[in-house]
């Protein structure tokens, strides 16, 4: 059974991850969704609810690719988790050559780390490409509409989040 892992913050999941998490899930039998303990960004998500999310929204592209898809929370070193899970493969989403930078120096230092796990990076769909996390995040912190760049459940828990601005 060849394991893949798929990490980040996830805070929220946005259209572009589940992009990424799709075509992923062709390429493994069994995908972990690593989601990232990273109290340096100040999640607008617990824990709990970033994983519960993630669970929600792969639900469907499990039960559509027939990869078993599990989220779960890690805060240690990526590739002593990847380890962990079993993972022969990290699969990292790019959107623009910025990301590229950072993860070809990311490459370098895992690899040292353990050249056992490949890294895996799938492009961005173009429609996906400009979606952050963080800018999602203001949108919705400043009332805009983000319904082009999350799921209608995931829109809904940042209305929640960001009532005042709500519309």
């Amino acid at each position: 059974m060849r394991t893949g892992l798929y990490p980040g913050t996830f805070d929220p999941v946005t259209l572009g991850h589940l992009d990424v998490i799709r075509r992923a899930a062709k390429l493994v039998d069994r995908l972990v969704i690593g989601v990232a303990i990273n109290r340096d960004k100040g999640p607008v998500f617990t824990l709990e609810e970033r994983v519960a999310m993630l669970e929600a929204e792969c639900a469907p592209i499990a039960e559509a690719s027939g990869t078993v898809i599990e989220a779960r929370p890690f805060e240690n070193l990526l590739m002593n988790f990847a380890a962990e899970v079993g993972a022969s493969v990290i699969i990292r989403g790019l959107r623009a050559v910025s990301d590229f930078e950072y993860e070809f120096q990311m490459v370098g230092m895992n690899r040292a780390l353990n050249d056992e796990i490949e890294m895996v990076f799938l492009m961005a769909d173009a429609q996906h490409q400009a979606i952050a996390s963080k800018l999602v995040k203001e949108i919705a912190r400043m009332g805009g509409d983000i319904t082009k760049f999350v799921s209608p459940a995931v829109a809904e828990a940042l209305r929640n989040r960001f009532p005042s601005h709500a519309a």
